[in-house]
């Protein structure tokens, strides 16, 4: 006769609650735990993000008419060899191999950037990408971060006094240049400041102002070096400046009315605070918290579009090295600008979730970027 085994409720209550604390378990709790978090999803997709542009980015610049192997050779024929030589001498300069399939391509890159090597400049024997990159980037970081400096203070103290001054005359021209300098195109308005500024009224020595610096100026922490830096560098931030000036006025007069209407302004009133410390204690604060918000953000997206403006002033920043780098169909180069760009804009937006919610407590609290 077959026994029949029976197993109590609370034998099986017991094995569930040992097989909730095995490690295992445990393990899959806590992960499971970090990945519903919101900091940890906005990384996840921040990620995904560089990776499908930079492959994306990889695919479409091999897909351009020529390539850099091309472009050698006919600059080798200018000097005199023929095209055999120029071909033999060409192929070998290069360390990548550009008649392999892409596939192969791809992973060699794709395997060289998680172990951080960018290669090595196609048309600069034996320079790195990394090391070209990092001598230009600090040039576009100084004319985008001073010009977007600028333009946020005194964009954002502009629109607070416009929305103060509702209706009155200093609030309709504010609102109008912030409107119209916010319509024109960053490139548009550096080609009229060359025109009307350096060309028609011949008040600027333009053609002296192109470049990062003189060449006949010592790079150095020295007066005469910082002097002429800035010499250069003032008709970009002041492009960059009139660009995004718009941005601020318009987005800073548009909150501050809104809190205006806000009750606990009228009851900041009712108990006789001036309106000084309401403005810098209450309105302002509350209404500048989109805008610090859209500066990480604008911030960015400029660094990655810097490309017209520092070729029509001719200034050596990562923009105009992205531009040589297309013309020349330098790869690596271009590889590793839109790298860096996309990596500038993508954590640009995620420092604004951060830097938002925690001026904000109601967006961590609402489930934020730091919320639990």
């Amino acid at each position: 006769m077959r026994r029949v085994s029976t197993v109590s409720p609370a034998d099986v209550d017991l094995q569930l609650r040992v097989a909730r604390r095995s490690p295992l378990s445990r393990t899959r709790g806590h992960l499971g735990a970090l990945l519903r978090r919101p900091i940890t999803q906005s990384l996840v997709k921040a990620v995904l993000t560089i990776y499908v542009t930079v492959t994306i980015t990889f695919f479409l610049i091999r897909l351009m008419p020529g390539n850099p192997v091309e472009y050698k050779i006919d600059e080798l024929m200018q000097s005199g060899l023929d095209y055999e030589s120029a071909r033999a001498v060409a192929s070998n300069l290069f360390s990548i191999d550009l008649d392999a399939p892409f596939h192969e391509q791809y992973i060699s890159f794709m395997a060289n950037v998680m172990r951080g090597d960018l290669g090595n400049s196609f048309l600069s024997s034996g320079t790195t990408v990394m090391s070209i990159i990092l001598s230009v980037l600090p040039w576009t970081l100084f004319i985008v971060g001073g010009g977007l400096l600028l333009s946020f203070t005194i964009g954002t103290a502009l629109g607070l006094l416009a929305a103060y001054w509702r209706n009155s005359i200093f609030d309709h021209l504010v609102t109008s240049v912030g409107s119209f300098v916010d319509s024109v195109p960053d490139f548009l308005i550096a080609l009229s400041i060359i025109l009307i500024l350096g060309v028609q009224l011949r008040w600027l020595p333009v053609a002296q102002m192109r470049g990062a610096y003189s060449a006949s100026v010592t790079p150095g922490l020295t007066p005469d070096f910082i002097g002429d830096v800035l010499f250069h560098a003032a008709l970009p931030i002041l492009t960059f400046f009139l660009a995004t000036v718009g941005v601020w006025i318009l987005g800073m007069r548009g909150a501050t009315m809104a809190s205006l209407e806000d009750d606990y302004v009228t009851a900041a009133r009712a108990r006789g605070l001036r309106d000084s410390r309401i403005t810098t204690a209450y309105v302002g604060r509350n209404a500048v918290l989109p805008q610090i918000s859209l500066l990480a953000i604008t911030m960015g997206a400029v660094v990655g579009g810097a490309v017209l403006i520092e070729q029509i002033f001719v200034y050596q920043g990562v923009g105009y090295r992205l531009l040589t780098a297309v013309q020349q169909r330098d790869y690596p180069i271009m590889q590793g600008i839109v790298l860096v760009t996309t990596t500038a804009i993508v954590v640009a937006n995620l420092v604004a979730d951060l830097v938002y919610s925690k001026l904000d407590p109601r967006i961590g609290r609402a489930g934020g970027a730091t919320g639990g």
